[in-house]
């Protein structure tokens, strides 16, 4: 058995075919056919259903769990020699929400990348659940996002805090009002975010606890979606106060203060619990830590 054994089980099992394998890993079909038969000899086992479309068997899922396990063992190996090495290099696969990506990032990218030329990152756009998902898995090595939620495998630390507004176009009847109690959202039409993103969860939560029955008209993955549609008078939203500071200036958006919506949020980065950093996320989570709060509050 060799590592690229296990790398193209692993492939097929994601492209549930040989010839995508085989052109992922740069491998013509009979190489394939003949690293998993090889495989299966050793092993004594059928891991892989040749029916279309290609599938694990009941060991190949057994075994597809450990080659996982064995190929993370391998990466952290390679991860601890290179860190023999002072310069902090390596690549980092950071997970965190598109209105972070947009609104933040550049900025701290920026300045990471000049200081720091030999360390590569990779941005993954998904919703709060995901990332903390995707970091347990390792999937991702680092999330930022809203910590609304503890779990022992997860380590956090706060970034800085957010809250929650309700935001209408210049043309909504509501625009002229610079406070509503809460109970103004009762059946007024509203675009909210998707609900498994935290933003819904709290206001679904809030919503609840109040006894408030919202119109929904319109459920979107990002505060960049909503804000587009909110932006054509299309009803109100309900989205990140730090994602809207452009559309704020420009005028193009009206917040309104609804007090109950303006509880801070902490905003911060995840990493898995235990999980061994190499020298380029030990310094990024060390920069990044060290950031003043108003680092991520300038402009675009």
């Amino acid at each position: 058995m060799n590592l690229n054994q296990l790398e193209t089980l692993i492939t097929i099992s994601k492209t549930m075919s040989f010839r995508k394998a085989g052109e992922l890993l740069n491998l013509t079909q009979p190489a394939v056919s003949a690293q998993i038969k090889s495989l299966e000899d050793e092993f004594g086992a059928v891991l892989v259903d040749r029916n279309q479309p290609v599938t694990l068997t009941d060991a190949g899922v057994l075994f597809l769990e450990q080659a996982e396990k064995i190929l993370g063992i391998v990466d952290e190996l390679k991860m601890k020699l290179s860190d023999i090495n002072a310069t902090p290099q390596g690549h980092i696969r950071l997970g965190t929400t598109t209105s972070i990506a947009i609104q933040i990032l550049p900025r701290v990218l920026s300045y990471f990348k000049d200081q720091y030329p030999l360390i590569q990152t990779t941005i993954h756009s998904m919703t709060s659940s995901q990332i903390m998902a995707n970091v347990e898995s390792g999937a991702i090595d680092v999330g930022i996002t809203y910590l609304f939620e503890k779990t022992p495998t997860l380590a956090t630390s706060v970034l800085y805090y957010d809250t929650f507004e309700l935001v209408v176009a210049p043309e909504h009847p509501l625009a002229a009002h610079k406070h509503l109690p809460l109970s103004a959202l009762q059946g007024l039409p509203l675009i909210m975010l998707s609900p498994d993103t935290a933003g819904r969860r709290f206001v679904d939560a809030l919503f609840g606890k109040h006894g408030i029955e919202p119109k929904t008209v319109m459920e979107l993955q990002s505060s960049e979606e909503v804000k587009r549609m909110v932006e054509l008078n299309l009803g109100a939203g309900i989205i990140s106060k730090m994602s809207v500071g452009n559309e704020l200036r420009l005028g193009t958006l009206k917040m309104i203060q609804v007090n109950e919506l303006e509880i801070s949020h902490p905003v911060g980065v995840i990493t898995k619990t235990g999980r061994y950093l190499n020298s380029a996320m030990r310094q990024f989570l060390s920069d990044l830590k060290g950031m003043p709060e108003t680092q991520f509050y300038g402009s675009e």
